[in-house]
Order: C-alpha cells, then sequence, then structure tokens
C-alpha cells in the first residue's frame, strides 16, 4: 500500500495560531479491509465524518494548516488513544482494564461502526492492530503534534480546531423539534480550551445564523484531551456539524447545501482567526 499517512496542505504563510484537523473523513477504504469485514461498501461508510475534510477546503488561504485522515476511522481511530485496544475485536489483548469508548466497540480499532453494527466477522490479530496505529496513527499524530509545536513557536500559543460531523440523529432530542443545535462545541467541560476562545467560537457560528451548544452530546475525545492543554498555551475546541447540513446522510454523497455550509465554514474560521490572531504592530508600519 503507497497511500500517504495523511493529507497536509501547509498555508503560504502562517496568520493565525491555530491548527485545523479532520480525523473521522478518512474515506480510502482498502480492498483487504472490506473483504474482511460483513458490512457492504455503504454501511461501512455509516461512522465516517464524510466530506468533512472538502468542507475545509478554503481554510488553507486564510494562513491555516488543515491535516486530514486518509484511513477510514472503521479501519483505525485517530480520535482514541493508542492503548485503546477492544479484547473484543483484537486477538491477544489482555481483558481487564478498560474505557467506555472500548465497552461500546469504538477503541482505536473499532468494532463496530454506526448504530452498533459489527465491522468483522471474528477478529483480527494484535500484530495487524499494531501494523495500523503504526502505520497510520502515529504519523498522523507526530504530525499534528509537529504543526501545534510549529504554532506555539511562532505565536506563543496554539489552538487546535478538531473538525468532525455528526449524525441528525444523535442531536434529535436535544432541543425542540427544529430546534435542535446545527453545531456542538466541545472543550471537555472547560478542560481543553480558554473560556474566552470557548465564547469566540460560538459567538461566531452564532452570529452566522446556527444553532450552537456546548459540551452535549459531544464533549471531545482522545484529541481534546491530549492536545487542550490551556495551563501550557495549547487549547483544542472540537467542531461537530450536523451532517443534515451539507450530506444527504441516506446515500453518503454531498447535499444541496454543501457548497453553502464550505462556505460558511471558512467564513466562521476566517473570523475565528481574526479574533485570536496578534494584532498587527502599526507602529512598525
Amino acid at each position: 500500500m503507497t497511500t500517504a499517512p495523511f493529507n497536509l496542505i501547509r498555508p503560504d504563510v502562517p496568520a493565525a495560531p491555530v491548527v485545523v484537523a479532520s480525523p473521522h473523513s478518512g474515506r480510502f477504504y482498502d480492498a483487504g479491509f472490506l473483504r474482511a469485514s460483513v458490512l457492504d461498501a455503504a454501511r461501512i461508510r455509516s461512522s465516517e465524518d464524510a466530506y468533512v475534510d472538502l468542507l475545509l477546503d478554503g481554510i488553507p488561504a486564510l494562513g491555516v494548516p488543515v491535516l486530514s485522515a486518509v484511513m477510514p476511522r472503521a479501519f483505525v481511530d485517530l480520535n482514541r488513544a493508542p492503548e485503546e485496544l477492544d479484547p473484543a475485536v483484537v486477538h491477544g489483548v489482555p481483558r481487564g482494564r478498560t474505557t467506555p469508548r472500548i465497552s461500546s466497540g469504538l477503541g482505536v480499532i473499532p468494532r463496530v461502526v454506526a448504530q452498533g453494527r459489527a465491522i468483522y466477522r471474528g477478529k483480527i490479530g494484535l500484530e495487524e492492530a499494531r501494523a495500523r496505529i503504526d502505520t497510520w496513527w502515529r504519523p498522523y499524530h507526530a504530525t499534528l503534534e509537529g504543526l501545534m509545536a510549529e504554532a506555539e513557536g511562532r505565536f506563543g500559543r496554539a489552538i487546535l480546531l478538531d473538525i468532525h460531523s455528526m449524525p441528525h440523529e444523535a442531536i434529535e432530542g436535544a432541543g425542540a423539534p427544529g430546534q435542535e443545535p446545527q453545531i456542538v462545541l466541545g472543550d471537555r467541560f472547560g478542560a481543553a480550551a480558554a473560556p474566552a476562545l470557548m465564547d469566540a467560537a460560538e459567538a461566531v457560528f452564532t452570529d452566522l445564523g446556527l444553532r450552537v451548544a456546548r459540551n452535549a452530546p459531544f464533549a471531545g475525545a482522545y484529541v481534546t484531551q491530549a492536545y487542550g492543554q490551556p495551563e501550557r498555551g495549547r487549547h483544542a475546541i472540537q467542531i461537530e456539524i450536523d451532517r443534515a447540513l451539507y450530506l444527504d446522510e441516506a446515500t453518503t454523497e454531498p447535499g444541496p447545501e454543501f457548497q453553502a455550509v464550505q462556505a460558511m465554514m471558512t467564513e466562521a474560521i476566517a473570523r475565528f482567526c481574526a479574533q485570536v490572531a496578534p494584532a498587527r504592530d502599526l507602529a512598525a508600519e
């Protein structure tokens, strides 16, 4: 397999202490993986943040790098710790200490996709699981850590915007009918980002006419936990977009409003960057 372990688009000139990432939009479904799965090509995509990477096409022009996954979440989940191995799907993993994500089948090597549908007939070997982590997980996170370090070195702080999409059914009941949140911001209930940054992100999306919620039903997982360290000048905010805004969820194809949502994401991140970028030194001009 010669596919690169991630896609990275760097700006010509960095303009803000912001890094944008999309860990769940990978859609390279290896033929061997598909043969090993009991799911057809359509069902296996149900947990994918389909085309979120394309929603971010305009971001590098803002002076912000964009890092996105290549392999799908069903193959290896970049928003999980590498130790979150599920003994129910990986041979040789000792039973014992677990996490809610492992218990639900959503470890670093997922056992299920959306609606709890099993991916495999049986288990995969521990060597295969470790190979996926070494080949795909570690390069992605080494690069993400490097981007955060670069932003911090250049601007004095680093802000990660980790972009996801959520099935519309996941937010049904989260508000009155027709009033469900369209954007959910997660900072692990204040642990991953400074309050002022969450306020800025919420204001940006609200001003663009979207309904915004915080930390419910999604507060952030491994990425926000690992990279959100406000006391060190590193912040991480997970941004969940209602898939119904831009995707035909039945066919997993872009919907009629895809370009409008793409433009909205560019505008939202542009406004956020304008608030967090260093002030121009007018005296030096």
